[in-house]
C-alpha cells in the first residue's frame, strides 16, 4: 500500500486510550507481519490489552475493582 502524495496520515493520541491514525494504513508487528485496514479511521491498541491486537478492541476501558476504592468489597 502507499501512501498518497496529497497530506501526510493523521495520528491522534489520546490518554489512556488508543492511538487513531487516519487510513488506510499498514501495520508492521514485531514479528515482521504486517497487517492491513482499508477504513477511513482506525484505533491501535497502545494498552496491549485487545484481543484484536494491534487493532483496538476498547480493552483499555476494563478496569478491576479493588475493595477500598469507595465500592463495596
Amino acid at each position: 500500500m502507499v501512501n498518497s502524495p496529497e497530506r501526510p496520515r493523521r495520528a491522534r493520541v489520546q490518554r489512556d486510550g488508543p492511538l487513531l491514525v487516519e487510513g488506510p494504513v499498514e501495520v508492521v508487528g514485531e514479528d515482521g507481519e504486517v497487517t492491513v485496514s482499508d477504513r477511513f479511521m482506525v484505533a491501535l491498541c497502545t494498552c496491549r490489552r485487545s484481543r484484536t491486537f494491534p487493532w483496538c478492541d476498547t480493552s483499555h476501558r476494563r478496569r478491576e475493582r479493588h475493595s477500598g476504592e469507595g465500592g463495596p468489597a
